[in-house]
């Protein structure tokens, strides 16, 4: 769990993630994966797809199927999420950077009063 927070801290973090949304975001996954590597996809809802496919864009998730053949000759198909442990442990081991970039271009809204942002 620790690593896996950390491993987000270092990706998610730097797209300006909250450290306590980070926190429930591990705590979310983890409750599908368990003491397991790998999750089926039928379990999922399209909310916790969602959320599957942005860890997978993270590197920190990937997928795999396998093929089964029915007794009536059909062929079924089980999607599985795999956590890439050993990705979560090599993000977790960078130190996670505190300092945010400001935009210069950005920080002119700043400086914008009230009074003209309601007009």
């Amino acid at each position: 769990m620790e690593e896996l927070i950390s491993a987000l801290k270092v990706t998610l973090g730097k797209k300006g993630m909250q450290d306590s949304d980070i926190e429930c975001l591990a705590d979310y996954v983890m409750s599908f994966f368990g003491y397991t590597d790998s999750v089926i996809d039928n379990r999922l809802t399209s909310e916790d797809r969602d959320v599957f496919y942005m860890l997978e864009e993270e590197g920190l998730v990937t997928t795999t199927e396998e093929e089964v053949h029915l007794k009536k000759g059909k062929m079924w198909r089980i999607h599985y999420w795999i956590l890439k442990k050993d990705q979560i442990f090599r993000l977790s081991a960078l130190p996670v950077e505190e300092e945010v970039e400001v935009d210069e271009t950005a920080s002119i809204y700043d400086q914008i009063s009230s009074e003209v942002w309601a007009r």
